[in-house]
């Protein structure tokens, strides 16, 4: 990391509560945050990084062929910039009576899905990617750096969620309004926070988010995210009880043949109360597994009443991006594009006064 660009580096912990038989307490649901803070702020709201599954802050750090990562560039762009281990997971600590069970990726999975998959491919756009750097197989060092940073995860994607909201409304209420930047799993945390405090989120970056709505494709099948892009309640208008009470429909056909069918709301639409009003960006690579069912999610929240700027990659001139984007060749580009965005979606922020005083560490 470039450290000529940082003027302070902390970290704190926020959230958590204690549980346990009377006299053997533990705390539990605590998240650890990584806070960095620019030589020269030129952004009026910090930058909060959300990694996905089986990762956690490092993935922002640099990349495992030695680059710099998202963290060094955004703090150069003038952001302070947040990096979180979600709870139970790297440094925020794991209580096994209180959390539950741990899942963990194989090197052979996250080959297939995430740094060799044009070698035998599972899904139609597998075939272009091109931007992992060195080979993706185990034995090679690049692969190996990476696969040496994957750590265990909640099996539960409820209970994970639940926790995260709790800690990073914590963290919002420490740090102020700010921009959400979520990666793949961290995709429902950024719907939920938004949700949850729509006052304190002022955007939503969402690379890759978990998806599509409502249910499970390419990599397991079955339903999730019963809320349409969570697990947990989401406030919808006209309001709805419980999940069942949403009205959805399979797309006859799908867009495109090499895309997935997208479930839909059926009947009067449903607004997306709170989320409605924040900016969202969803971006997508164009070889990832997500390029065959991104659309959907950007279809659901737009017909939910979000406004939607839904980036494709090689749209924007990129080509052959899998799914770790913030870790290939191109990973800088990647983040031009998002600073791109974040600087057009609020122009307002060009009237920052970047020498008021800053909010919370």
């Amino acid at each position: 990391m470039d450290h000529s660009n940082i003027a302070r580096r902390d970290f704190f912990y926020v959230g958590g509560e204690y549980a346990g038989s009377p006299g053997r307490e533990v705390m539990h649901g605590q998240m650890y945050v990584e806070a960095l803070t620019p030589t020269r702020a030129r952004q009026p709201y910090p930058l909060v990084l959300f990694h996905g599954a089986g990762q956690t802050a490092t993935n922002w750090l640099a990349t495992p062929d030695g680059r710099p990562g998202w963290a060094e560039y955004f703090v150069g762009q003038g952001y302070r910039v947040y990096l979180i281990d979600q709870p139970a997971r790297g440094r925020s600590a794991w209580q096994p009576t209180i959390n539950g069970e741990l899942t963990a990726f194989s090197a052979a999975f996250q080959e297939w899905l995430l740094t060799a998959s044009a070698a035998d491919p599972g899904w139609p756009q597998a075939v272009k990617h091109t931007q992992w750097p060195g080979e993706g197989r185990r034995g090679d060092e690049i692969f190996d750096a990476f696969h040496a940073t994957q750590v265990p995860f909640l099996a539960d994607p409820v209970e994970t969620q639940r926790l995260m909201l709790a800690a990073g409304t914590a963290l919002l209420e420490r740090v102020g309004p700010a921009v959400l930047l979520t990666h793949s799993q961290a995709g429902t945390f950024g719907w939920l926070l938004g949700d949850a405090r729509p006052d304190l989120v002022k955007a939503i970056v969402a690379v890759e988010p978990a998806g599509p709505p409502f249910e499970n494709t390419i990599i397991s099948e079955g339903p999730s995210r019963a809320w349409g892009i969570a697990d947990l309640p989401l406030v919808y208008d006209p309001p709805a009880a419980a999940a069942s009470e949403l009205e959805i429909e399979l797309q006859e056909e799908p867009d495109r043949p090499d895309l997935v069918r997208c479930w839909q709301q059926k009947g009067s639409l449903r607004r997306l109360e709170n989320i409605a009003g924040i900016p969202v960006a969803i971006v997508t690579g164009e070889a990832s597994y997500h390029a065959a069912y991104d659309h959907c999610t950007a279809k659901y929240l737009t017909a939910a009443g979000v406004k939607v700027t839904f980036l494709r990659l090689e749209d924007c001139g990129l080509r052959g991006n899998g799914h770790m984007v913030m870790l290939e060749k191109n990973n800088l580009d990647v983040a031009a594009v998002i600073a791109d965005w974040l600087g057009v979606a609020a122009p307002s922020w060009s009237t920052f006064n970047p020498f008021a005083p800053s909010s919370g560490v």
